[in-house]
């Protein structure tokens, strides 16, 4: 067996080398001598890149900078991975399940074409320290109550991991109260009526877990197809950016829009630079826009607007950006570099935002429980209400503009309950092919069909838990995450029919999905497993693709058309809890065949 696998390793990288003569080839075994498919290998350059970072640590306006990069591949079945040389001083650093991290610098093998490396298997506390933070979390029962569970985890999961290390770190019952009053003052909204029995649960349970790790389950195990496939990172804004959403450009560009700084990154992916573009307030705009500045405690901060979402017009390709903070509607020429502000009387929290063939914009107004419509033909924006739950919820959202009037700094906060009163929440939207629209309520757990020239809307309850965003495929079904339930969920508008999908790991909480039409594939977030999951329609089933970072949390996903290449972004908030520090725009794509 020994002999045959000398063999094979040696034939392969024969075969790699003589097709390129500045190349590298890794050949991963364990102590055993055997061969060690999908080693993570990730390749960075010492050098980190000089950029232009004047503007209080990002670059100035309209300044192009480029990016530090970063290469990740997987060992085949022979435990062989390929990287070409670039004639850069690089840096590789191997990662596989239940080993140690091998930090590989280049300059120990200079000249050499073949290298082999042995991987030392994790003692057993640090191999399941190193687990995802979804298969910790699936062991937080809550003590029994499945209820409470589904609200902490729709409350508090939404931007950050919950079970990472830095989560389930001793904490006192006081310690806890402060940061779920901290976090609702964020806009969380987890039931002022829980915060102590969570809290106490917390301490409780995270205790046992750290005193009795063998409980916790193993995480779902890389397979082969990852040799087939390579992730590269472009890193982009600092520890306290939050890189929310973004959109793929017909121009091959990548626009990716900083929440908490207020900056639109466009970036090259074919050659890493990117140009930074200040999204401009107006005189008197304060931090925090409307919302007042919750983030008092940071040290820098510059969210007077708040960009969210991205439309992209099939008109003439501007980009139509939801500000989030702003009663307004932001658009972007990227041909001339320029920003028009459209102004809106009414709606609070411009969110989820999507474009239809008419050239017109449909966005959800997610805190006035709203949806959005401007026409660009005439420059006029329509304002649907969707229904309120009950009298109370009513009242609270006829209310709104009085309560936005009073001044942030001493408005008085809500006081949430399990069911959310008063913040449905519209959340997704996407137009079908016949033009309807489709929104998915968060906290009301159902969805709305808006006809495009009536505006009638018809509500439909949903059997699950937490439909956050939707895409409808070209079949016209309607794609949705269960947001508590580890589902993804399909609708059939005329069958008027759910069906669902688990989702392949453990107690994960999938924030969006997208749709590769050209190829019926599923993408969805898996932003507590470290992962990408991709849901194949015709046959119902998954691939796993385990991100190059961990504590990589995305939020949403975007699908070249052309080479079905998929993006994502790290998205992490708190930044710097995600390995490595720094939120970055990453792809992935199949190997250039002579890499196999």
């Amino acid at each position: 067996m020994l002999i045959r696998y000398i063999v094979s390793v040696l034939i392969a990288a024969l075969a790699l080398h003589s097709a390129y003569s500045h190349a590298i080839t890794f050949a991963f075994k364990d102590q055993a001598g055997q061969p060690l498919a999908q080693v993570m290998v990730t390749r960075t350059k010492v050098e980190k890149v000089s950029a232009d970072l004047s503007d209080d640590g990002y670059a100035p306006n309209g300044v192009t900078n480029p990016s530090d990069t970063a290469l990740t591949r997987f060992s085949n079945e022979h435990g062989i991975v390929y990287f070409d040389d670039q004639g850069d001083k690089v840096n590789y650093r191997a990662r596989a399940q239940g080993y140690v991290d091998q930090k590989i610098d280049s300059g120990l093998f200079s000249g050499r074409a073949n290298v082999e490396l042995t991987l030392v298997a994790m003692t057993e506390q640090a191999h399941v320290a190193s687990y995802p933070s979804n298969v910790w979390l699936s062991q937080l029962k809550f003590g029994g109550d499945a209820a409470l569970k589904d609200s902490f985890e729709l409350n508090c999961a939404y931007c950050h991991q919950q079970a990472s290390p830095f989560m389930r770190s001793e904490r006192t019952v006081e310690q806890w109260l402060s940061i779920f009053k901290r976090m609702n003052s964020y806009g969380a909204r987890l039931p002022a009526d829980d915060h102590q029995k969570i809290a106490e649960l917390l301490q409780k349970e995270y205790r046992e877990l750290r005193d009795n790790p063998q409980t916790v389950p193993l995480p779902k195990p890389w397979e082969k197809h990852l040799s087939d496939s390579e992730m590269k990172e472009w890193v982009i804004g600092d520890g306290f950016s939050q890189m929310h959403d973004f959109i793929i450009h017909p121009n091959g560009l990548v626009y990716v829009g900083d929440n908490l700084f207020d900056r639109l990154y466009e970036i090259n992916p074919d050659t890493g630079a990117y140009t930074v573009y200040k999204v401009p307030h107006k005189e008197g705009d304060r931090v925090g826009g409307i919302l007042g500045n919750r983030f008092v405690t940071f040290p820098k901060m510059h969210n007077y607007l708040g960009v969210h979402s991205f439309a992209v017009s099939p008109k003439d390709g501007n980009i139509f950006i939801t500000p989030s903070m702003q009663q307004a509607l932001l658009e972007f020429n990227p041909k001339t570099k320029q920003f028009t502000t459209h102004r809106m009387t009414e709606g609070y929290y411009p969110h989820t935002i999507r474009a239809d063939n008419q050239d017109r914009l449909w966005f959800t107004l997610a805190v006035s429980s709203q949806v959005a419509m401007f026409d660009r033909s005439n420059g006029q924006f329509t304002v649907v209400d969707l229904p309120a739950r009950g009298f109370k919820e009513w009242l609270i959202l006829k209310l709104l503009p009085f309560i936005f009037w009073l001044d942030p700094d001493t408005r008085p906060m809500p006081s949430p309950d399990r069911e959310s009163t008063g913040l449905p929440m519209p959340y997704g939207i996407d137009v079908a092919p016949d033009g309807g629209i489709w929104v998915a309520r968060l906290y009301a757990n159902d969805m709305a069909h808006i006809d495009p020239v009536t505006f009638e809307v018809t509500m439909i309850d949903v059997p699950f838990n937490g439909p956050r965003r939707l895409r409808i495929d070209s079949q016209g079904m309607i794609w949705m995450v269960a947001f508590q339930d580890s589902l993804i969920v399909k609708y059939d508008p005329k069958a008027d029919s759910f069906s669902s999908y688990e989702l392949p790991v453990i107690n994960e909480i999938p924030y969006a999905l997208n749709i590769d039409k050209k190829r019926g594939v599923v993408w969805v977030n898996g932003n507590q497993s470290d992962t990408l999951l991709a849901f194949d329609i015709a046959s119902e089933s998954w691939k796993v693709y385990p991100m190059p970072r961990q504590r990589f949390f995305s939020r949403d996903i975007e699908i070249s058309e052309e080479d079905g290449a998929v993006y994502t972004t790290n998205s992490h908030f708190p930044t710097w809890q995600t390995e490595g520090g720094v939120p970055t725009l990453m792809r992935i794509t199949p190997l250039p065949r002579e890499t196999h």
